[in-house]
């Protein structure tokens, strides 16, 4: 019970980065399984199995973040083989043991970046079948024997799973899986037992060997699987989107201003209009700007007030926007890309009354188009 308490653990801490098995599915699966040696309860032998088939489907549901349960159902059959121990002791086996089992699985499946492979892992606990039907022949101590196991025991049973699911693109919502599972029962597994020979034979197989008529007894039942199956949701999760065309003509980015602030009756560049000319001039090389747009103005006071200094203040405005300019050019923006454009008092930033300084309306406008 440890090993799927190890595994839950594993899977409720797992990243979610996951194939988004969403909705109801069904699978179906089948291959080879392993019997190890079973220890013979009271005794020193172990049975050995011949490589078995194995047959489980399952129906479940994903919960769409990687997460998935499932109900399972399954069936084994291993030839057993021999029956070896010391010595003095060496069986032939002709017969076998079916196993059959209902399993409650939670697994989890991971996205590793490749859209044809998804491994996944589990664990599940459940309860199982064991049936034996076999007649073991043998010699103790130069005296032939006879004995026969049979009948069914249940017991509650867990397992671990780890598999790697194939989607089939030419199907949606059809995987192929190739999946290992280890598998065991909580024993000790009784059957009955019947063992017939000489009475010096039946008193060894009592005695030194612990193999009595009316029960026999297995400690372990540890059982490997390899399988192939396949595996088919009906909701499948819809394929992701193509990527975008290299060819899709760029959204138009959207304008950008820049506003250097002069003194009163002035047009030359303080440090810190200098400093935003630099910027304005940088990003008009690092996006796409197709025009270069300089609006200067002024406030609406003036030294004359009327059309003398309306004149004045139109003149102040090209001024600025000649000296913007001008300084967008040493800092490497093509004269040729720059419109300058003097608009005296007009389109304050701020509201004011007649003949009014305001520093925020005295300035220059750098729109990157």
């Amino acid at each position: 019970m440890a090993a799927s308490v190890t595994l839950g653990s594993v899977l409720v801490s797992a990243p979610v980065f996951a194939q988004p098995v969403q909705g109801l599915y069904m699978s179906g699966e089948g291959g080879a399984t392993f019997n190890q040696g079973q220890v013979i309860r009271n005794s020193s032998a172990r049975d050995q199995f011949r490589t078995g088939a194995i047959g489980l489907g399952a129906i479940g549901w994903g919960l769409g973040n990687g997460f998935r349960v499932e109900l399972e159902g399954h069936y084994r059959n291993n030839d057993l083989k021999t029956v070896g121990g010391n010595a003095a002791y060496h069986a032939h086996a002709d017969g076998r043991q079916q196993e059959s089992g209902l399993m409650a699985n939670a697994l989890f499946d991971l996205d590793i970046g490749k859209s044809w492979l998804f491994p996944y892992f589990g664990a599940g606990i459940g309860y199982g079948w064991q049936n034996m039907n076999t007649t073991i022949t043998g010699n103790v101590n130069g005296a032939n024997y006879s004995q026969h196991v049979s009948g069914s025991y249940g017991n509650f049973a867990y397992q671990g799973i780890f598999g790697l699911s194939f989607p089939m693109p030419w199907v949606v919502g059809l995987s192929a899986t190739a999946e290992y599972r280890f598998w065991t029962m909580l024993g000790p597994q009784s059957h009955h037992s019947v063992v017939t020979g000489s009475a010096t034979t039946l008193a060894a197989m009592n005695g030194d060997y612990g193999f009595r008529d009316g029960n026999r007894d297995s400690r372990t039942d540890f059982n490997h699987s390899l399988m192939l199956g396949l595996r088919y949701e009906f909701n499948p999760a819809p394929p992701p989107p193509p990527p975008p065309s290299t060819n899709a003509v760029p959204a138009p980015a959207e304008n950008r201003t820049y506003l250097v602030f002069f003194d009163w009756d002035r047009s030359d560049l303080t440090d810190r209009a200098r400093s935003i000319v630099a910027v304005a001039a940088q990003a008009s090389t690092n996006t796409q700007t197709t025009r270069i747009e300089v609006n200067g103005y002024t406030d609406n006071s003036a030294a004359h007030p009327g059309p003398q200094g309306e004149k004045y203040n139109q003149a102040l405005s090209l001024r600025r926007a000649q000296v913007i300019k001008a300084e967008l050019v040493r800092d490497g923006v093509p004269g040729p890309a720059i419109d300058i454009h003097g608009y005296g008092d007009s389109n304050p930033l701020v509201q004011t009354a007649a003949n009014t300084r305001e520093a925020q309306n005295r300035r220059v406008e750098i729109i990157l188009h």
